[in-house]
C-alpha cells in the first residue's frame, strides 16, 4: 500500500518535487497536493509576460491536469491548508476533511511585503505577486492608469515593463543608489537602467518612498524628499517573506523561513520544506534553481537514497523588462581577486568576469548572456582557468578553440 504524502502549495517547487518522486520513487506514495491558488501550477517568472501582454495565462501553466493525474496525484487546487495537527498527522483545510498524511512536505512559497507608510491600505494599492495579482493589474493596465511601482528588483522592474508595455505611464521608485542590488554590480545596473528607460520607464534611485496620498482611492506618491509623483495606482514589490506561519503554529521552527537540514527536513521528522518557505544553513534562496535542487535531493531522500543538500551556488538568469541578464557567485570580487570586463553601451551589451586562485567565481552578463551555462559551470565546478584566461571573456567558443590550440 502506498504510503500518503502530503505536498502544501501547488507552485513550481511542488511540481518540481512530483516530477522527481515520479523519476525515483514512482508508486511508492499517494500523493495529494494542496495549493490555495485556484489554477494548475504555473511558471510564475513568467507572470510579467503576461501582464506585458506576451503570454496568455493559460500558456504558463507548467503540466496539464492529465501530466498530475497520471503521476497518481491528487490534486486539490482553490483550497486553503489552515492547520497541521502532528499529533494525529493530519492537514486540515478551509470547508474540507481533514487530509491524513504520512509525510508532509512544506512548499508555501512567500508573500510579498507591503511597505508600512501611512495610505498603504487605500483602494489603488496592490502587490504582484501571484496569478490573482495579475489580473488586477492588466485590468488597470487597459485604463492606461498612471502607475508608480515601488522597488527596482526582479518583481518591481517586471511589473513597470508590463504597465510600459501596456501603454501605461509608469514611474518606477527604488530606494538603493541602483537596480538588482543584489545580482548586479554598479556598471551592470547603470547599463540596465539605462536600457528600462528607454522603454519609457522613468526610473527614481535613491528614493525612499513616505506616504501614499489620496482620500477614497490613490491620488499620489510622496517621497521623504517632498516630491509628490501623480498616481491612479501603486504597485508593491519591495521583497518578499517567507509563509512560515502555518509550521510556526504546527511548532516547527522558523527564523526568518522554515527551519531544515540538509536532508530538507524540518525539527519535526517526517516534516520537510523546500523552495521559498525554507530557510536553510541561515538562507532563504527566493530563487527557482535553488528550489529544483531541494525537490531533486528531497526526492532521492524520500525514494531512500542517500542524498544531502549543500547549499546552492546562487544565479539569476532572466529576461528583466526585455532584457537579458544573468548573475552568478562572487561577482563583486574582494581583496586578490581580479576583473575582465567587456562593455559595449551602444549595443546594450556589459560582460565582467571575477577570478580568484586561478578560478572563476562569480559573472555578471547583460545583454548577450548565450554563455552563461558555460561561466556558471566553471564557477561551480572551480576550473582552473588558466589556459583560457585571455580568451573567455569573448565565449566559449573561442575560449575552448583556445585551450585546445
Amino acid at each position: 500500500m502506498s504510503e500518503p504524502l502530503v505536498i502544501v502549495g501547488n507552485g513550481m517547487a511542488a511540481a518540481r518535487l512530483v516530477d522527481e518522486l515520479a523519476r525515483v520513487a514512482l508508486g511508492r506514495y499517494a500523493i495529494a497536493v494542496i495549493g490555495d491558488e485556484p489554477r494548475l501550477a504555473y511558471n510564475r517568472v513568467l507572470l510579467s509576460s503576461v501582464l506585458a501582454g506576451e503570454t496568455a495565462s493559460q500558456e504558463i501553466e507548467l503540466r496539464p491536469a492529465s501530466w498530475w493525474r497520471d503521476r497518481g496525484v491528487t490534486l486539490k487546487y482553490g483550497c486553503v491548508a489552515t492547520a497541521i495537527d502532528m499529533g494525529r498527522r493530519e492537514l486540515k483545510v478551509e470547508n474540507g476533511k481533514a487530509v491524513p498524511f504520512s509525510k508532509l512536505v512544506l512548499c508555501t512559497g512567500s508573500s510579498p511585503l507591503r511597505l508600512n507608510v501611512p495610505g498603504n491600505g487605500l483602494a489603488g494599492v496592490h502587490t504582484f505577486r501571484d496569478s490573482r495579482d495579475v489580473d488586477l493589474l492588466l485590468a488597470l493596465a487597459k485604463q492606461k492608469s498612471r502607475v508608480v511601482v515601488v522597488g527596482g528588483g526582479l518583481l518591481g522592474l517586471e511589473a513597470a515593463y508590463g504597465f510600459a508595455r501596456a501603454g501605461a505611464p509608469v514611474t518606477l521608485v527604488h530606494l538603493m543608489d541602483r537596480l538588482m542590488e543584489r545580482q548586479l554590480d554598479a556598471p551592470a545596473a547603470e547599463l540596465l537602467k539605462s536600457l528600462v528607460e528607454r522603454k519609457g520607464i522613468e526610473v527614481l534611485l535613491n528614493a525612499s518612498t513616505a506616504r501614499i496620498h489620496g482620500g477614497a482611492r490613490v491620488e499620489g506618491v510622496e517621497l521623504a524628499d517632498g516630491r509628490v509623483i501623480p498616481a491612479d495606482a501603486v504597485i508593491f514589490a519591495a521583497g518578499i517573506r517567507p509563509n512560515a506561519a502555518l509550521a510556526v503554529e504546527a511548532g516547527i521552527a522558523a527564523n526568518r523561513g522554515i527551519v531544515v537540514d540538509d536532508a530538507m527536513q524540518t525539527s519535526m521528522a517526517n516534516v520537510f520544506a523546500i523552495g521559498e518557505c525554507a530557510e536553510h544553513r541561515g538562507v532563504c534562496y527566493g530563487l527557482v534553481e535553488p528550489a529544483y535542487e531541494q525537490a531533486r535531493v528531497l526526492a532521492r531522500h524520500l525514494a531512500g537514497r542517500e542524498s544531502r543538500y549543500g547549499g546552492s551556488t546562487v544565479a539569476t538568469n532572466l529576461k528583466v523588462s526585455g532584457v537579458s541578464v544573468f548573475s552568478a557567485g562572487d561577482f563583486i570580487g574582494g581583496d586578490g581577486s581580479e576583473s575582465i570586463v567587456l562593455s559595449d553601451l551602444n549595443r546594450g551589451a556589459y560582460k565582467k568576469l571575477v577570478i580568484s586562485d586561478g578560478r572563476l567565481t562569480g559573472t555578471v552578463l547583460i545583454g548577450e548572456v548565450g554563455d552563461a551555462l558555460w561561466y556558471l559551470e566553471l564557477i561551480r565546478t572551480r576550473q582552473p582557468t588558466q589556459k583560457i584566461r585571455t580568451d573567455m571573456v569573448f565565449g566559449r567558443a573561442l575560449a575552448t578553440r583556445a585551450e585546445a590550440a
